[in-house]
């Protein structure tokens, strides 16, 4: 390929190195279809013959048919997937291949090929973002009325609801769908044709190019077509966010899958068991998606590091642009898929969820609330009575509803018996029917609002 400028070949240890056809064959569909692209432009210009054009492309039609039913060879003296495809083709219809490199490097080539990867890897995420959304919002409606605690500080606070619950990471999906979508329309701009950083003196045309491959038009600067990997770090950037979320969740399943708390019960299917303690259930696909999701956070920090010091243009720095996005999008469908499955099949146990929401005292925010709404006291004022009310009530060994109406009128006697057999769970989450709210009247609106999007292909 390069050989007329050396009068010696390559170290082994530096083919080795220098290769990336071991990881950069994943782009072989991508580099085929823009190879294509590029020869029929070629022809259109009259850059190349038309015979020349129909050779090419019918190559690259056998190469392709071959690699889907074989796989691709690995051979390091090719160096990647781009002159792997080349040299086959060569193979197949002589020295006439050696045209299809006119007006191109490998340079805007693999620009080219990453971003249809990357844009193809957003699609699949899409798909099965929109698969989890679609579960949960199913799940969500079958617990719309379900009493859970909500917590902070993993403190019991007030009670929710189970469907109010989940739809908040319904949320936080569907924000992740949304930045992979912007990052697909920031990434959909096509550098072939900018060559190896320059651009061309043939008469080429981009915008047809361009429309072949899918994308909304050519980049518009030669150095940043060949030099970008902004488009990769936003695939990283949103699918970190999307893996923190993933193991937020996780980590929520550890907790009630665990004995103190038996909120869930996990299937067979995302459980294991111990190999010395027989009775062991161990949630180990939400503990490993809760691990993945550190190994994406590192892709992310890699792909960062190694572009942060590159001068414009290319830099063989970037070979290892690849490997992290790749080992990233592998992990996240990995875990996409597997939360996706638990949250479906998961055994949801609400009457242990109800009976942790009584506890805690977690309806002392509606007794506020009602010495405010009803007696006209001042927030503050009211928070100090029901703090006292509280410690009376730890005093007796009892919760608020049940706290000696003697014991409550010592505190304040605007604490008559029907406020106090007023501070159920129930009452306290049909209470919260503010927008946004854990009432039910709120999350049933939220989940016809979800259902209707979701059908509308909206985000």
């Amino acid at each position: 390929m390069w050989g007329g400028r050396f009068a010696e070949g390559p170290a082994a240890v530096m083919r080795e190195i220098n290769a990336s056809i071991p990881f950069d064959k994943r782009l072989w569909q991508q580099d085929i279809a823009g190879s294509r692209a590029h020869v029929a432009m070629l022809g259109q210009q009259g850059i190349l013959s038309s015979e020349d054009v129909a050779a090419i492309d019918a190559g690259l039609v056998q190469v392709e048919a071959e690699f889907a039913e074989q796989g691709v060879p690995v051979d390091l003296s090719l160096e990647d997937i781009h002159m792997t495809v080349e040299s086959r083709l060569a193979e197949l219809i002589g020295p006439v291949a050696g045209r299809l490199h006119t007006a191109r490097s490998r340079n805007d080539q693999v620009a080219t090929d990453f971003r249809l990867w990357v844009r193809d890897a957003i699609d699949q995420v899409d798909t099965q973002l929109e698969r989890l959304l679609r579960i949960l919002v199913d799940r969500a409606g079958e617990h719309v009325a379900s009493i859970m605690p909500g917590f902070t500080h993993l403190q019991v606070a007030q009670p929710v609801t189970l469907g109010h619950h989940l739809m908040a990471y319904f949320e936080m999906f569907n924000r992740d769908r949304s930045r992979f979508a912007d990052a697909r329309a920031r990434l959909n701009r096509c550098p072939l044709g900018a060559a190896a950083l320059a651009g061309t003196g043939f008469d080429t045309d981009r915008f047809v190019t361009a429309t072949m491959l899918g994308f909304d038009g050519p980049t518009d600067n030669s150095l940043d077509s060949v030099s970008d990997r902004d488009f990769a770090l936003d695939y990283l950037s949103a699918a970190s966010q999307c893996a923190l979320h993933l193991s937020r969740l996780a980590e929520e399943f550890v907790i009630w899958a665990s004995q103190p708390f038996g909120f869930v019960a996990l299937p067979d299917a995302y459980s294991t068991g111990s190999s010395i303690m027989p009775q062991k259930r161990n949630p180990d696909a939400a503990e490993l998606v809760r691990g993945h999701s550190g190994r994406i956070i590192g892709c992310f920090t890699s792909l960062m590091i190694t572009m942060k010091g590159l001068p414009l243009a290319y830099s063989k720095d970037m070979q290892d642009d690849k490997p992290p996005v790749f080992e990233a999008h592998d992990l996240l469908e990995l875990c996409l898929t597997a939360m996706t499955g638990m949250i479906e099949t998961a055994t949801f146990r609400t009457e242990r969820m109800r009976a942790a929401a009584a506890t805690g005292f977690s309806t002392a925010t509606d007794l506020a609330d009602w010495l405010v709404r009803e007696r006209n006291v001042p927030f503050r004022e009211a928070h100090h009575i029901v703090g006292a009310a509280v410690k009376a009530a730890e005093a007796e060994g009892c919760d608020l509803p049940d706290l000696p109406l003697a014991t409550a009128k010592a505190i304040d006697e605007r604490l008559d018996a029907e406020v106090l057999a007023a501070l159920t769970v129930e009452a306290s989450v049909a209470s919260r029917t503010s927008h946004g709210g854990t009432a039910p009247v709120r999350v049933s609106e939220r989940i016809d609002a979800a259902r209707a999007m979701l059908e509308g292909g909206g985000r």
